[in-house]
């Protein structure tokens, strides 16, 4: 399925509403196969040694962005001793004090961390680190901290607290294949107001919900400040995640976290809109296997909660406007409750069956099948465009 370079200048991006982990195998496929991608990453995550990067320095998660960057780095180009620093974390038992003087030590060349890593990738890795060191608290929680999460907001920092050259020069130096977009720019959470009213605030809690969800909205307070404070807020879409949904020659609502990798993406103000205005198949692939996030949502019940939240910003666009097509594999895939293609073609949305999941593995999508038929739908598109013409 590798893009012909002809191809690939003239093929117009896939672009990918996502978040965690569930698209590195896709991600990785489509960068070998040198297929154009813009994924577009939540920012909200609150877990973990992530909670403690952003209660020092109140900013966006960068967790997401570290691993799809780590997965869209070239392996031609990047050594794996460099990707294995990159992914490298600090014990997550001992401690604090003995931890963070080891985190200091890191930052020295002579270290043998740095040991086999070529000059050309060690030079630019130590300086955002250090740049991170050098304003690092003096009680950071150094318990389970990542390398490039560090990277990463060592550069942010250095970059007067603005993202997107913080990730475009971590990109360059792991020569992303694919571009990696915040979806939004500042720092918020994610909350819920669940079915019996009680509020939730932090990613980190949507992995245990006990409830339906009966509205999902961001939020600039703090998961420790508590639900109080819990005041929505709808920040306006990144200007480059807002280019990419424009100009993307398909969207994607993939697998992943429902609330929190998919319909987060779809939160903030002009998301609707662009989505909407985008002339192009709009695809959304429901989990196979068990979501912790919505085990008992039905296809249908996700499709009317992407269409609810995409609306927000646009009340009465048809719901082809905003989703076009539904990929399952009714053969293989494991869903909550049955696919109900009728309902969903009353909606003008169109059912594709495909053997998209793996043999044996309800739980995981074949990435070189959900390759395939994106890129097939992509065609049809642009030949029944041209046809048209």
């Amino acid at each position: 399925m590798t893009a012909s370079p002809a191809r690939e200048k003239s093929l117009a991006p896939l672009a990918f509403f996502t978040g965690g982990t569930a698209l590195r195998a896709l991600s990785r496929h489509l960068a070998v196969h040198a297929v154009p991608a813009a994924h577009i990453v939540t920012t909200f995550d609150s877990g973990g040694s992530t909670a403690a990067l952003r209660r020092a320095f109140a900013m966006p998660a960068v967790g997401d962005i570290r691993h799809r960057l780590g997965a869209l780095a070239d392996a031609a180009v990047v050594p794996p001793r460099v990707l294995d620093i990159w992914e490298w974390r600090s014990p997550s038992e001992g401690d604090a004090d003995a931890l963070r003087e080891e985190l200091r030590s890191l930052g020295e060349a002579w270290h043998p961390f740095w040991l086999d890593v070529p000059e050309t990738f060690a030079a630019p890795l130590r300086r955002y680190f250090c740049d991170f060191l050098a304003r690092m608290p003096a009680g950071f929680d150094p318990r389970g901290a990542c390398f490039g999460n560090l990277v990463l907001t060592g550069a942010f920092l250095r970059h007067d607290r603005r993202l997107d050259p913080a990730l475009a020069a971590c990109a360059r130096l792991l020569s992303a294949r694919g571009s990696v977009l915040p979806i939004v720019e500042g720092s918020f959470h994610l909350a819920a107001e669940l079915e019996n009213g009680e509020i939730l605030v932090g990613q980190h809690l949507f992995s245990a919900l006990t409830r339906p969800v009966r509205r999902l909205f961001l939020t600039v307070h703090d998961p420790e400040h508590g639900v109080r404070e819990a005041t929505p807020c709808r920040p306006r879409v990144a200007s480059r995640a807002a280019a990419a949904i424009g100009g993307a020659g398909l969207l994607c609502y993939p697998m992943g976290s429902f609330y929190s990798s998919v319909l987060a993406n779809l939160l903030p103000e002009g998301v609707g809109k662009l989505a909407a205005a985008a002339s192009c198949p709009k695809v959304f692939i429901p989990n196979s296997g068990l979501d912790k996030e919505c085990s008992a949502c039905a296809i249908l019940d996700q499709v009317r909660l992407i269409l609810r939240t995409l609306r927000v910003d646009i009340p009465d666009a048809p719901a082809s406007r905003l989703l076009t097509h539904v990929l399952v594999d009714s053969r293989r895939g494991s869903y909550a409750g049955s696919v109900d293609a009728t309902a969903l073609q009353s909606l003008g949305i169109r059912v594709v069956d495909a053997p998209v999941v793996m043999p044996d593995e309800p739980q995981r999508h074949d990435p070189e099948a959900v390759a395939a038929c994106l890129l097939r739908l992509l065609d049809e598109h642009r030949n029944t465009s041209v046809s048209h013409v």
